[in-house]
C-alpha cells in the first residue's frame, strides 16, 4: 500500500513508519526536515511545509492513505498552531482526491468517567493541557465531516518508548485502565495498532483508543 505519513520523523512518526515498512508498505514521508531521515527501501521523503495546504496535496497525491502525526510541541500557541495544520491536512486530503486519513490523536478527550474528560481533570499535566485540548478540537473537526473516510487513535494516557508486543487491547472513548491501575500503551504497540486500522479498516468514521 502507498502511503502518506505527516510528520514521519516526530515520536510517534518515527513508530509508525518503522513498523509500515517491515510490514512492506510503501512510505511517502512527509516532513520539514528531510535530514532527519535515512534513506531506506521503499521510503520516499518530501520536505513540505504542513500549514501549506496545495503543497501538501500535492505531495498526497497518488496514495491509498494519508496517516498523520502531525505535533504543535514545539510551538508557542501549541493549540492554535495544531488546529491550524489539522484544518490545513484535512484540505489537503480533500483536494487529493480524499484518500483514507488516519489521524494520532490525544489521550486527554478520553472519559475517565460519564461526560468527564481526563483533559479535565485536576491531575492532567498543565504542560500538556494545549497538545490535548488541540486533539479534541481536531476529534471535533473530523466528526463535523461528511464525505471523508477518517478514524483517529488515541493512545492511553502514557505512552513511552518500550516492546512491540503485539498484545493490547482496543477501546473506543473511555480511558483503558490496566489491572494495575495504569493507563499506558507503547508507541511500538500503539503503531501496530495504527498499522492494523490501516490494513484491515474497522473504525472508518470513529475514534478510537488503544492500550494493555
Amino acid at each position: 500500500m502507498q502511503i502518506a505519513l505527516i510528520g514521519a520523523s516526530g515520536f510517534i512518526g518515527s513508530a509508525l513508519r518503522v513498523e509500515a515498512l517491515a510490514r512492506g508498505h510503501q512510505v511517502r514521508a512527509i516532513v520539514s526536515n528531510p535530514a532527519k531521515l535515512a534513506a531506506a527501501a521503499n521510503l520516499d521523503v518530501r520536505q513540505v511545509d504542513v500549514l501549506d495546504s496545495h503543497a501538501l496535496a500535492e505531495a498526497l497525491s497518488g496514495v491509498d492513505a494519508v496517516i498523520s502525526a502531525f505535533s504543535g510541541h514545539a510551538q508557542v500557541d501549541v493549540r492554535g498552531y495544531y488546529l491550524q495544520g489539522v484544518r490545513s491536512i484535512i484540505d489537503a486530503v480533500r483536494s487529493a482526491g480524499r484518500p483514507r486519513l488516519l489521524m494520532v490523536g490525544g489521550a486527554g478527550s478520553l472519559e475517565v468517567a460519564p461526560g468527564v474528560q481526563l483533559v479535565d481533570t485536576e491531575a492532567f499535566p498543565a504542560a500538556w493541557k494545549g497538545t490535548a485540548e488541540g486533539a479534541r478540537d481536531a476529534l471535533a473537526l473530523l466528526r463535523a465531516e461528511s464525505g471523508l473516510a477518517w478514524t483517529m487513535l488515541s493512545p492511553s494516557a502514557h505512552l513511552q518508548p518500550g516492546q512491540r508486543t503485539g498484545r493490547f487491547r482496543l477501546g473506543t472513548d473511555q480511558l483503558l485502565v490496566a489491572a494495575s491501575g495504569q493507563s499506558e500503551v507503547s508507541v511500538e504497540d500503539y503503531a501496530v495498532a495504527m498499522i492494523d486500522e490501516l490494513e484491515t479498516p474497522a473504525h472508518t468514521g470513529r475514534r478510537l483508543t488503544v492500550g494493555y
